[in-house]
C-alpha cells in the first residue's frame, strides 16, 4: 500500500505545472500594446516638435501665421476660370476655388478618356490583326516610355503653339462656325437654356433613374433565366426620346453662343486655352498608354476555357468579350486603374511647367509669392490632393471588393 501511494502521488505531481513567472519581454501581448504605445508617442513627439519648433522660426522672422489671409483681396488674374473671378475684388478664397476647379476638370476629362482609350487599345493590343496589333504597341511602347512632362510640353510647344493664327482658324465644324481652334485656344458654341428648359432637364433625370432600374432588371432577368437583353439599346432610346420629344414639343427653348471674331479674337461661347487642351492630351495619351497594359494583362489572365465554352453556345465574338472576359478580367485590372486615376490627378500638378492655371499654379506659386504664407498654402494644396485621392480610393475598392472572387 505504501508502494501504491508513492507512485499516485508522483503522478499526481507530474501533472502539476509549474506556476509561470510574469516576463514582460517574453509576453506577446504586453509587449504588442508597448510597442504601439511607444511608436505613437514618439510620432507624437516629433509632430509636436516640428510644429512649435516652425512656430518659432516664424515668430523669430516675423512673419503672419493662420488662415486669415483667404478673405483679403488679390491682385492678380488668370486667363482660364469657371467660376466668376476679379482681381483686386476676389479673394485669395476665390483664387483657390479656382484653381481647383481647373484642377478637377482637366483631371475629371482625363480620367475618363484615358480609361476608354485605354481599354480599347489594351483590347486591339491581341487583336488578330498584325498591323493593328503592332500599330497599338508601338503607341503604347513609345507614350509609355517617354517622360509625361515631355510630352506635356511638345503637345503645348510643337503643337498647339504652332496652330495658325486667329484670322486664318481652322473651323471643325465644316463651315459651320461652332468649333474653332487655332493658335489661342479652342473656341466652341455655348447652349443658352430658355424658360421651359427645366422641363427637358427633369424629363431627362427621370430617364436617367428609369435607365438604372432598367439595367438592374435586365441583369436579374438574364442571371435568373438566362435570356439577353438589348441593353444598350433601350437605355440610349429611353435616355434620348423622352427628352428630344419633351424638348420640341416645348418649343425647343435653347440657343446658341456662337464665337464670332471681332478684333483680334473671338468672342462668345467657351475658350479652352492651348495649355489646358496640351495637358489634357498628353494626360489622357500617357496615362492610357499605361492603363492599356493593364488590360491586356487582365485579359490574358481569363482562362481560356472560358472564351472556348462561350463560343460552344453559340455567342458572337463582341458577347465573348462584354459578358465573359471583361467581367473577369476586372479582377485583374481594377487595382492598377485605382492607382492610375489617382495619378492622373496628382500628375496634373505639371501644368505649371506650361501655364495652365492649376491649384499649384495659382495658389502655391503666384498667390504664394503675394501673399507669403507659405505653410498655410502648402498644407490646403496638399490637403486638397489627399482628399482626392482618398475619395477616388474608397470609390474604387468598393467596386473592385464587388468584382473579387469571394471564397465560401
Amino acid at each position: 500500500m505504501i508502494v501504491l501511494a508513492t507512485r499516485d502521488s508522483k503522478a499526481a505531481s507530474a501533472h502539476i505545472r509549474p506556476k509561470e513567472e510574469f516576463n514582460f519581454f517574453q509576453d506577446t501581448r504586453v509587449r504588442s500594446a508597448f510597442y504601439q504605445i511607444l511608436t505613437v508617442l514618439i510620432v507624437g513627439w516629433g509632430i509636436w516638435y516640428l510644429i512649435s519648433n516652425t512656430t518659432h522660426n516664424l515668430d523669430r522672422l516675423g512673419m503672419n501665421t493662420g488662415f486669415g489671409f483667404l478673405s483679403s483681396t488679390a491682385g492678380f488674374d488668370t486667363d482660364f476660370k469657371l467660376i466668376e473671378y476679379e482681381p483686386g475684388v476676389g479673394t485669395y478664397w476665390r483664387i483657390f476655388l479656382v484653381g481647383a476647379l481647373n484642377t478637377l476638370l482637366v483631371s475629371i476629362l482625363a480620367i475618363i478618356a484615358s480609361t476608354i482609350l485605354g481599354f480599347i487599345v489594351g483590347v486591339l493590343r491581341l487583336s488578330n490583326n498584325w498591323l493593328v496589333a503592332r500599330l497599338s504597341l508601338v503607341y503604347v511602347e513609345l507614350v509609355r516610355n517617354t517622360p509625361l512632362l515631355l510630352q506635356i510640353i511638345f503637345w503645348y510647344v510643337g503643337v498647339f503653339s504652332v496652330l495658325p493664327r486667329v484670322k486664318n482658324s481652322f473651323d471643325l465644324s465644316g463651315g459651320a462656325g461652332v468649333l474653332i481652334i487655332n493658335n489661342r485656344g479652342l473656341y466652341g458654341g455655348w447652349p443658352v437654356p430658355g424658360d421651359l428648359f427645366w422641363i427637358t432637364t427633369a424629363t431627362f433625370i427621370a430617364s436617367v433613374i428609369g435607365t438604372f432600374f432598367l439595367v438592374r432588371w435586365a441583369r436579374k432577368r438574364r442571371d435568373n433565366l438566362g435570356l439577353q437583353f438589348p441593353i444598350v439599346k433601350a437605355s440610349l432610346a429611353l435616355l434620348v426620346i423622352p427628352s428630344t420629344v419633351v424638348f420640341l414639343l416645348t418649343g425647343s427653348p435653347m440657343s446658341w453662343d456662337i464665337p464670332t471674331l471681332q478684333g483680334f479674337n473671338f468672342v462668345g461661347g467657351f475658350t479652352l486655352p492651348p495649355a489646358f487642351l496640351a495637358l489634357l492630351v498628353a494626360l489622357v495619351a500617357y496615362h492610357a498608354a499605361h492603363l492599356a497594359e493593364a488590360v491586356r494583362a487582365g485579359i490574358l489572365s481569363v482562362n481560356r476555357g472560358q472564351t472556348d465554352a462561350a463560343k460552344s453556345i453559340g455567342l458572337s465574338p463582341n458577347r465573348i468579350m462584354s459578358l465573359v472576359v471583361i467581367p473577369q478580367a476586372m479582377r485583374s485590372i481594377m487595382p492598377p486603374m485605382i492607382s492610375l486615376w489617382m495619378n492622373v490627378v496628382k500628375n496634373s500638378t505639371l501644368a505649371v511647367a506650361i501655364g495652365y492655371g492649376d491649384l499649384v499654379a495659382l495658389f502655391m506659386q503666384t498667390a504664394l509669392n503675394q501673399a507669403g504664407y507659405a505653410i498655410e498654402m502648402v498644407g490646403m494644396t496638399m490637403a486638397f490632393y489627399m482628399t482626392i485621392s482618398l475619395l477616388i480610393s474608397w470609390v474604387l475598392n468598393i467596386y473592385n471588393k464587388r468584382v473579387q472572387l469571394v471564397e465560401r
